[in-house]
């Protein structure tokens, strides 16, 4: 883990212990990601609806975003039925890529799990084409799980 995401774990550890309002924890986290990552222009969540069995739009920093996604459809879909991970190197070559902001070129996305179950997708965003490293993932799985202790 580096340096920068060390402390962003544990600032985030620090911020929301104690805090139990789940739309805080998730924006909090959002705005963590957004002010301490270099070169991207999105960060947020969508957290899966049990009724509508889509994923909704959460907590975000960034441009508007798209409100619902299906599960399997998409780079945030299909991290979610394939229950992974995802660095997309260049989202414009991702099969079924939902093109939510034209600006965005390369994208990773983290399950965040509750109960043994996916409760959310952390999506980040990049203009950059190959932004993101398989050490930016576990970075952020490892946040992921922090986050995952506080909802």
């Amino acid at each position: 883990m580096s340096e920068v995401t060390s402390l962003i774990t544990k600032q985030l550890d620090a911020l929301l212990t104690e805090e139990t309002n789940v739309v805080s924890n998730l924006s909090n986290t959002a705005a963590l990601l957004f002010q301490n990552y270099e070169d991207i222009n999105w960060a947020g969540f969508y957290i899966y609806n049990e009724e509508s069995k889509e994923l909704d739009l959460g907590p975000f920093q960034g441009k508007v975003a798209c409100m619902h996604i299906k599960p399997g459809s998409g780079v945030v879909g299909t991290a979610f039925s394939d229950s992974s991970s995802i660095v997309v190197p260049d989202v414009h070559n991702f099969p079924g890529h939902i093109a939510c902001d034209a600006d965005s070129n390369s994208e990773l996305v983290v399950p965040v799990y509750k109960n043994k179950k996916i409760y959310a997708i952390i999506d980040i965003d990049s203009p950059l084409l190959n932004r993101f490293s398989e050490i930016d993932k576990s970075e952020v799985e490892e946040l992921a799980e922090t986050l995952a202790n506080h909802i």
